[in-house]
């Protein structure tokens, strides 16, 4: 029962929460410059005709001519009922347009987090085992890479060295320029298939370096710790090799901290991560939806968006306390708040 009403109090948490994102985010969009009425003066303008009127016009065009507070409770209340209002840039509902754009970033964020947690548990176990060695030295170095380098950077780095120098290249007679991917995103190409694989090939690699480099590092600190403990050297005195003492002893019991960075890092890297890659990449996912609805002042669709965002968030912290019952029942919520 205490993990059950532990569960209840970061639901309610989780409600305020969402609330207070979704007000911060009314407020910035609310003191942020308009570039949809700045275009309308301009277009008034050139055209010889009433700045003032085309800016009423399009205010009350988008309902911006209405007081603030009737504003925002129409937001919220539309947000709690599922209604998250219609996309004024878009022209279709949030809802729909939300639903187009999350195949394109699943096909990114999923792979990456695949990737991510395989490739980032098994070096950073093997670099542990092989501590203060020319292999561990070369997995710390691709680790403090990984995180040290934002995705923006190695992105465009990316486009440059591959798609752009590599273009140039020939080898047997047969130019690269035929099997590389474009630097942008065409979206009239099928979602599953060869050619649609190959033009995601590189966004998918720079967006699981971050999180596969904070698993290396985190899974290597967390093995170390285990791996000088009693327990563990009396597994090695009996004749254990390396890997039954790494996956039936030392993992058994890091994997509960790790679950906290596991969940945390995932979310925070690899949203902020594939927002950014697909804004270079012009992948029409989440990401470029919201930063298309920023710079438009598309408030619904931007509320939306932020709505996603935080859902994740506090979705993905409340499973990774349930996870530490399912992995340690020792764990007593009685005490917790």
């Amino acid at each position: 029962m205490a993990m059950y009403a532990y569960i209840g109090k970061r639901l309610l948490w989780s409600v305020f929460v969402t609330w207070f994102a979704l007000t911060i985010v009314f407020g910035v969009v609310l003191i942020s410059p308009n570039t949809g009425k700045m275009q309308a003066s301009f277009q008034a303008a050139q055209a010889g005709s009433s700045i003032e009127d085309a800016q009423a016009a399009y205010e009350a065009r988008n309902d911006l001519d209405r007081p603030v507070h009737e504003r925002y409770l129409d937001y919220m209340k539309n947000m709690a009922t599922g209604n998250w209002g219609w996309s004024t840039t878009r022209n279709q509902p949030v809802m729909t347009a939300m639903g187009e754009a999350w195949p394109y970033s699943a096909q990114i964020m999923i792979p990456s987090t695949i990737i991510s947690v395989l490739v980032g548990f098994a070096i950073g176990t093997y670099t542990a085992i092989h501590q203060h060695t020319w292999k561990d030295y070369v997995g710390s170095f691709i680790a403090f890479f990984g995180i040290s380098v934002p995705n923006f950077w190695f992105a465009i780095m990316a486009i440059l060295v591959v798609i752009v120098w590599g273009s140039d290249l020939v080898i047997l007679g047969f130019p690269l320029d035929n099997i590389l991917p474009r630097a942008y995103y065409n979206t009239s190409i099928e979602l599953v298939s060869l050619a649609n694989f190959a033009q995601i090939v590189i966004p998918i690699f720079v967006t699981s370096t971050a999180l596969m480099a904070g698993q290396m590092r985190y899974v290597r600190a967390e093995t170390l710790e285990y791996m000088e403990r009693q327990w563990v050297k009396a597994a090695k005195a009996k004749g254990a090799n390396n890997w039954r003492i790494m996956t039936r002893h030392v993992l058994r019991v890091a994997i509960i901290p790790l679950v906290t960075i596991l969940v945390g890092d995932v979310l925070a890297l690899l949203w902020a991560g594939a927002f950014f890659v697909e804004i270079i990449f012009q992948i029409p996912g989440i990401g470029l939806l919201g930063y298309k609805a920023f710079t438009t002042q598309d408030t619904s669709l931007i509320m939306g968006v932020t709505l996603v965002g935080v859902f994740l968030a506090v979705i993905g912290n409340l499973l990774q306390d349930i996870a530490y019952v399912w992995l340690d029942p020792r764990i007593n919520y009685g005490d917790r708040t």
